[in-house]
This record gives structure tokens, C-alpha cells and sequence, in this order.
């Protein structure tokens, strides 16, 4: 008997329950009612998969409200797949109190559904919940053909030739899957230690020091950090916010009326990053009145035309002109609409002189300088990267008053809508990053930068850091951080440029961010294959997909036809699995497309009677 075509989808997070998801919604069109078989592989729990999973501390937070989350298509998503409307985080929460909807949760996590409100930020474990739920859906709305087989393991390799039947190797399992087609969707993996992190491990165990490398921080030894002891912590972002939270209320402590009330087993955190700020606060208003027309400056067309160029791209020469100049767009457009009075042109004149003047150039400065008075109320993006470029400060007590002034600041802003054009830039770096993913590695830096401005914590995360800093749990070091070691005395010790002359030492180092995606040093055997078996790898170390369907590329730039790739370690790489609704969800269009590419590859094969084991 000829066996059903089969699919596996490695990876069973909310990447892969999305291309899952597009597999339904696309199988009656493209696939008819032939039978196939979609095997699932994850150790974790499919749905939430490895970062999402439910067994996680209920004090980690997402960074996005339950009405800025979800994991369906609505029509201001580009794809050729039909559109299947599904609730946002926060409707999802109302249907399954009111009864419609009966997830398989624990009664701690239907406790946190009863009491969520659409502006309020959910735990972790309680997304888990919903994205359990949107995998059981999409398995639900598959065609009755299409048998689902789950693996509780992890995939070791996929082999095979071209023209083939691929084999999965399953960690434990002597037999391998045979596949028509694979779809990797693994997300954040572990990496090895590039060459300054084994030599910090190495340091470490020299002298009985504690070196955390980067990880997913409810992954990590926190245990190893001794109470009252110092601790040096290289990074600023989401991950150090869960460190954070870990080592204060995960170890007791409590917040009480804007205060932190110590419980005696916290470390003493001293903090620096490149930046040496904390990730700008989620902004805390909606949007009302009239939206900027985006994508205006970095559209499709755009895009279209630096792909035909032929030659390397450079991001700041060829691509960060017309970002920063859509970016204003945005700001501007809203200035203008909502806040007139802070504008001293016509809308419509300043808006034609805008989009003739060359990004970056003398006639666009003086015309936003003779548009809008008050240079506070200008777009410096540069500014907004790197606030502490060329501050210094005599003393770390000094510094420490500054910094919990930016906060504050920070805090403010983006809770007055008074500043409303920063949710504006907000939805253009949404559009951007949309147009962008489309022109394959264009580096890190930009992959940063919108996480700092567009992904930070929320707001009573930076509350809180403001208590820990007035008791001293939290201290702040400053901006381009750089850790020594001493071998005569056994420690790291730590400076930064913002307190000329301050060293920290510790005995402890942790580095609070997730591990560089780069294939180059991954910990995973699977990914570690594909670039040994002739996968095309950029400079920056991220597997080489077909921009158009996430086709994994060979070194000669032929696409497999039998393995597809989406997710932070491609060049496709998104700024997540899920999206705020409304907001044109690349994600969702790469998932589309990667879903009917194999639909219709399948359909052939299994046309052509090609089913060749």
C-alpha cells in the first residue's frame, strides 16, 4: 500500500501551532481530503512548546497587555491563505468565563482568567494556557484526513536527499521519521559558549566564582547567587527584568505601596548594559483618532527595489535612512493631527515638504526645527538609542539619582497621551519591521533596537525596579559596560564609561539575555546538521531561507524542496510568534505562505504517486 504523504513540524511553540494553524485553514483548498499524516516534535508541551510552557513561576509576566495578544489572522494581515478570525488573549479570557470555552488549565491558571481585564499583563503560564488552546483548535479544524501524531522528544537531524523522503532523527527513538516534508519551527535553542563566555566559564571555575551565560532565565541556576552577595549583571532588557523578579519576590520579598520590603535572601544586583538604561516601559493608553498611513516611505516597493539591487546590503547606508524617515512620518503625522498646537506649519505643507526632503539631509532638519518649536517635541532617534552618550557622572550615588529619574520620566511618557506620537512610532516600527524581514540578515543591530523601543517590560515592572533601587537591592552601573577578570584576587569586576573611575568586583557574573540565534554556535544537534550539511549560513551565523516561503537555502542558493525554516534563527526572523491584533502580523504571513508551499508540494507528490521511501 503506498503510505499517506507526511509533514513534521519540529518545534511545537507558537510558531509552530501558527503554521499548524494556516495548514487548516488552507487544507480544503489546497489539499482536498487526502489523507496525510502531521507529526509533532517537541519535549515540551505542544502550543506553549519551551519559553511558553505552563510549569513556570506564576510571578513571570508577559511584556504585552491580554488585548495586545494574538495568535490569529484578521485582514490587515498580507497572505493568499483565507482569513480565520480567532479571539485576542482577552476575549479568549471573557469566552471561557462566560462558559464557551473549557481549557485543560490548571485551577491556579483559571483563577488568573477570572480575574484578567483586557489592559492587565498575564503570566506566562496563563498564555500557555491560550496557546494549548489555539493548537487544540487548529488540530480540531484539520481536515478528517489528516492524521496528527505528537512526540514528546527532541529531533537530532534531518537527513536525506533532495529528492527524497527526509529522516528525522528523535533523541531515544532507533527509528527515525520518514518525511515528504519538514518544517523546522524550534525558536530559542541553547547555544555553546562563544569564545569570551568559556573564558568567563573557564575564570568561574578557576576560582569557585558563578558564571551564568546567556539563557532562558527561568532556565537558569539561580540558586548559585548567595544572598547579600554581590552580582554582576551584563544586560538591561526582558530577561534581566525576569532575573529581577526572581531573585526579590521569587526569594521572599514583597512591594508594598511603592516600596520593597526585603526579605533578607536577595543578592545585590549591579546592573549595566550597552545602553545602560532599562528597555523603554510598554506604552499604558490606547489609540484613538486617525492612524499615520503606513507603511508611506519603506512600503513594498521599497523593499522591492533595494532585493533587486545586486551586492551586499548595508543597514546604516542603504536601509536606516528610510526606517528613520517612516519612523518620523509616524511621529510627525501624529503631532500634527493630535497635538496641532504644538505645530507651527500647516499640516498639509509641512507633509508634502517632508516627503520630498532626502532622509537625513539639511532641508529635512531645518524643516521639522521650523515645523514643530520645542525640540522635545522632535523624533532624535539617536537620542532614543543611546541616552547616556557622553554623560558622565562624578559618583555611582549620583548616577543612581539619575537613572531613577530617567525611569520616571520614562514612566511618565509613556503613560500620558499627551505623548501620543510615541504609540505612533510604535505602529511604524511595527510597519517597518514587516518590510524589512523581507530583505533576509541585515544584522543585529536592528533586531535590538526595536526590542528596546517597541518590546520592553511593563510599566509596574519599572515601578518596581524603582523600589528595588531606593533599597539598594538594585544598583545601576552605567553604559557600555565592560567586565574584567583579576586572577591575582578571584574576581569580575566591572566598569562603565557613565562613572569615570567606579569599578564594581564580584563573585558572580550573570549575563541576562537569551542566546545569539546564530548557528554558528548553537548548542542544538539538529541545527548544528543543518549547517554541517551544506545549509547556507550568513556572516551573522542564521540559516538561509527563501524570503518568500522560508524554504531552507543550500550554499549555492538553491532552495530544499523539502525543508522549510521560520523563527529567530533564519533570516526571516520575526519580531515574535504572536502580534498585537490589527497590526499586519508578518508572522502570520510567513506561516501562511510556509503552509501552502508544503500543501501544494504534498499535493503534487501525492498527485504524482512520488511517495518514494
Amino acid at each position: 500500500m503506498t503510505p499517506a504523504p507526511s509533514i513534521v513540524v519540529i518545534g511545537g511553540g507558537p510558531r509552530g501551532t501558527g503554521v499548524i494553524e494556516r495548514i487548516a485553514a488552507n487544507a480544503v483548498e489546497l489539499y482536498g481530503d487526502r489523507p496525510l499524516d502531521l507529526h509533532v516534535v517537541d519535549p515540551h508541551p505542544a502550543g506553549g512548546g519551551r519559553i511558553w510552557r505552563p510549569d513556570q513561576s506564576p510571578l513571570l509576566w508577559m511584556n504585552s497587555m491580554a488585548e495586545d495578544v494574538t495568535m490569529f489572522t484578521d485582514e490587515t494581515v498580507e497572505l493568499a491563505g483565507p482569513v480565520v478570525a480567532g479571539p485576542a488573549l482577552d476575549a479568549w479570557a471573557e469566552d471561557v468565563r462566560a462558559g464557551r470555552i473549557t481549557p485543560d488549565a490548571d485551577p491556579a491558571v483559571l483563577a488568573e482568567i477570572h480575574g484578567l481585564a483586557g489592559a492587565d499583563f498575564p503570566t506566562r503560564r496563563l498564555q500557555s494556557a491560550y496557546l494549548r488552546w489555539t493548537y487544540e483548535r487548529a488540530l480540531a479544524a484539520l481536515p478528517p484526513g489528516i492524521t496528527v501524531h505528537e512526540h514528546r522528544t527532541t529531533a537530532l537531524a534531518v537527513t536525506g536527499p533532495r529528492g527524497g523522503r527526509q529522516r528525522v532523527r528523535l533523541q531515544d527513538r532507533p527509528e527515525p521519521l520518514l518525511a515528504d516534508l519538514v518544517v523546522l519551527t524550534v525558536g530559542h535553542l541553547d547555544a555553546e559558549q562563544d569564545p569570551e563566555q568559556q573564558g568567563l566559564a573557564d575564570f568561574a571555575r578557576r576560582h569557585a566564582l558563578v558564571h551564568l551565560p546567556p539563557d532562558f532565565t527561568a532556565d537558569s541556576d539561580l540558586d548559585a547567587l548567595r544572598p547579600g552577595e554581590p552580582v554582576i549583571v551584563r544586560g538591561f532588557g526582558l530577561a534581566f527584568v525576569d532575573l529581577m523578579v526572581l531573585l526579590t519576590e521569587g526569594r521572599g520579598g514583597r512591594h508594598e505601596n511603592g516600596e520593597y520590603l526585603p526579605s533578607g535572601r536577595e543578592p545585590v544586583l549591579y546592573v549595566g548594559s550597552r545602553r545602560g538604561v532599562p528597555y523603554h516601559a510598554k506604552i499604558g493608553y490606547p489609540w484613538t483618532g486617525e492612524r499615520p498611513p503606513l507603511p508611506q516611505h519603506l512600503g513594498p516597493a521599497w523593499t522591492e527595489q533595494l532585493l533587486s539591487r545586486t551586492g551586499p546590503l548595508d543597514f546604516r547606508r542603504d536601509i536606516w535612512p528610510a526606517v528613520a524617515k517612516e519612523l518620523g512620518h509616524a511621529h510627525y503625522h501624529r503631532l500634527f493631527t493630535a497635538h496641532p498646537e504644538r505645530t507651527a506649519l500647516a499640516h498639509e505643507v509641512f507633509a508634502e515638504k517632508y516627503a520630498a526632503a532626502d532622509p537625513g539631509s539639511p532641508e529635512l532638519a531645518g524643516l521639522i526645527a521650523e515645523a514643530v518649536p520645542d525640540p522635545a517635541d522632535r523624533l532624535d532617534l539617536d537620542a532614543l538609542d543611546r541616552p547616556l552618550d557622553g554623560v558622565r557622572h562624578d559618583s555611582p550615588e549620583a548616577f543612581q539619582e539619575a537613572l531613577r529619574a530617567h525611569i520616571t520620566a520614562d514612566l511618565a511618557r509613556r503613560h500620558d497621551p499627551e505623548h501620543s506620537e510615541d504609540l505612533a512610532v510604535f505602529l511604524g516600527l511595527l510597519s517597518a519591521y514587516a518590510q524589512l524581514i523581507r530583505l533576509g540578515d541585515i544584522g543585529s543591530w536592528w533586531h535590538g533596537f526595536f526590542s528596546y523601543l517597541a518590546s520592553g517590560p511593563p510599566g509596574p515592572r519599572l515601578h518596581q525596579l524603582l523600589a528595588l533601587s531606593r533599597a539598594g537591592v538594585v544598583r545601576f552601573l552605567g553604559a557600555d559596560l565592560t567586565v574584567e577578570t583579576d586572577e591575582e584576587q578571584g574576581l569580575f569586576r566591572a566598569r562603565s564609561a557613565t562613572v569615570p573611575g567606579a569599578r564594581t568586583e564580584a563573585r558572580a557574573l550573570v549575563e541576562a539575555r537569551l542566546p545569539d540565534p546564530s548557528l554558528r554556535h548553537t548548542a542544538s544537534p539538529l541545527l548544528r546538521a543543518l549547517r554541517d550539511g551544506g545549509a547556507a549560513i550568513t556572516d551573522a551565523g542564521l540559516l538561509a531561507v527563501d524570503p518568500a516561503d522560508g524554504r531552507v537555502l543550500d550554499d549555492e542558493g538553491r532552495p530544499h524542496p523539502r525543508r522549510l525554516a521560520l523563527g529567530p534563527f533564519t533570516t526571516a526572523r520575526t519580531g515574535g510568534a504572536f502580534t498585537r491584533p490589527r497590526t499586519g502580523g508578518p508572522a502570520f504571513r510567513q506561516n501562511d505562505a510556509a503552509a501552502r508551499a508544503a500543501l501544494t508540494f504534498l499535493r503534487d507528490l501525492s498527485c504524482r504517486g512520488l511517495l518514494a521511501s
